[in-house]
């Protein structure tokens, strides 16, 4: 697989994460950590059954304890402590210190061996992430920040920002690890999360069938294929590119909102899509052959 090939297949993750906003709304009344223990069980349930099809199921016993011990307090580590920011924090504000994310990536990238960060992906990304500001803002509460009462919640949003960004960075040191690994991180995060679900929160299912077809939806896209999609575009594309890229996914997101008519649009985003388009261009740019 060559990087240009890999880098494609990472963008299918942010394409499939645009739908995560839009499947979560037709979820509702599923708290967030049962939403999250039956979404990875269908995600990692997908990928048990593309190993035993593929005969790659011998690879999971060749993966050292420690990987699977990373993958899960990644997964779980980010879901758990993102869900927990928005309660404590107000939900625009904390999301958007949480998407620091592709940043952090971009610029601690050049610590990996063979990378090299250049001023342009840095100025790519920092536009990127107005535009990205501009979409996540949009839907803000109105009346300041949340006071001292919300500084551990921004807190806990910025942990998120690191844990999901060293994630990305440390699985690219990790890519002589299979990425069927992705289906143990999964199910494991499915078995962590009932746990704190059945000590945190009071169990609801959806109420009609297009409530569970979400939850399928995002179980088998943004909680699913994307994960194995962004395994392999970290490990062996250009990850740079592929940071800046990622805020393409709250414009992407606010369009399928648009589309399926569950918010209005506004003018703000012709210009939030400007410059997230700009800024991945300029990352592209600094990205290119040389």
């Amino acid at each position: 697989m060559t990087k240009v090939q890999a880098t494609a297949i990472g963008f299918i993750a942010i394409g499939l994460w645009a739908l995560l906003a839009l499947f979560t709304v037709g979820t509702a009344p599923v708290p967030p950590l049962q939403l999250n223990a039956l979404c990875f069980a269908i995600g990692g349930s997908i990928g048990l059954v593309w190993l035993v099809l593929s005969g790659g199921l011998g690879q999971l016993k060749a993966i050292p304890l420690p990987v699977y011990a990373f993958g899960t307090a990644g997964l779980f580590g980010y879901h758990f402590i993102y869900f927990t920011a928005l309660r404590l924090a107000p939900p625009a504000e904390a999301s958007l210190i949480a998407y620091l994310w592709p940043l952090l990536i971009v610029v601690f990238s050049g610590l990996l061996p063979g990378e090299h960060l250049r001023k342009l992906h840095v100025l790519g990304a920092a536009i990127a992430f107005v535009g990205a500001a501009m979409i996540v803002l949009r839907g803000g509460q109105a009346g300041g920040i949340g006071g001292a009462s919300a500084l551990p919640g921004y807190a806990l949003a910025f942990l998120c920002a690191l844990i999901w960004s060293g994630y990305s960075l440390i699985s690219r040191r990790l890519g002589a690890v299979p990425t069927a690994a992705v289906v143990v991180y999964c199910l494991a995060t499915a078995v962590l999360s009932l746990g704190a679900h059945l000590a945190m929160e009071e169990t609801r299912w959806p109420t009609a069938p297009m409530g569970w077809l979400a939850v399928i939806g995002l179980g088998v896209g943004p909680v699913g294929i994307a994960f194995f999609t962004w395994d392999i575009g970290v490990k062996k594309g250009d990850i740079q590119l592929l940071g800046t890229a990622s805020y393409a996914a709250p414009l992407l997101s606010t369009l399928a909102m648009i589309a399926a008519g569950a918010t209005a649009a506004s003018p703000i985003l012709v210009l939030a899509a400007a410059l997230i388009t700009a800024g991945a261009l300029v990352a592209a740019w600094a990205s290119r052959p040389r």
